[in-house]
């Protein structure tokens, strides 16, 4: 099932999301409505409080150099933590909870992420490029930050003025 992408300035989005400690049909059923919805809207990684869910887990499924994700390239990461990081980069970024926005953002180059898959086995993986961005996002969601607070105070302010912008011409096309 496709679920509402939870859109900034929503609250819930400052929300840090608690441990999952069920594996359960409950979490899987999250976790493919998480994938659909993913999908749906052309997204390399979700969250599950995106979704309105203040679980700790999300999804990464990077599209392939011809732009295609397959389902075996998903992954489910629940509980992530990371224990360790490595250099610096700086990658264009944008969000399905802040649609049409992309802006620079510096994260750590590599990163080693202990996690759990969704029948709660202990994963590990290291890794740079964009899933170790993607990584680095996605668990931002999960403390309750979104990409937009690592930008300078001058970008953060025009942001805001256009989103505010922005949000009121969507209001005014759903009417």
């Amino acid at each position: 099932m496709i679920r509402k992408i939870v859109v900034y300035p929503d609250k819930r989005l400052k929300q840090r999301s608690c441990e999952v400690v069920e594996f359960d049909s409950t979490l899987h059923t999250l976790l493919d409505d998480m994938n659909e919805t993913m999908t749906a809207k052309n997204g390399i990684g979700l969250a599950a409080i995106q979704v309105g869910v203040p679980l700790r887990a999300l999804l990464i499924n990077l599209p392939d150099e011809d732009g295609e994700q397959y389902p075996e390239n998903l992954i489910e990461v629940i509980n992530p933590v990371i224990v360790d990081r490595r250099g610096s980069t700086t990658y264009t970024e944008g969000c399905l909870s802040v649609p049409e926005y992309y802006d620079d953002v510096e994260r750590s180059e590599w990163v080693k992420v202990e996690f759990q898959d969704r029948y709660g086995e202990k994963k590990s993986i290291e890794t740079d490029g964009l899933l170790a961005i993607a990584f680095q996002h996605e668990m931002d969601h999960l403390d309750g930050h979104l990409f937009i607070e690592k930008l300078s105070f001058l970008k953060r302010k025009k942001f805001e003025k256009e989103w505010k912008k922005k949000l009121k011409e969507m209001r005014e096309k759903k009417k």
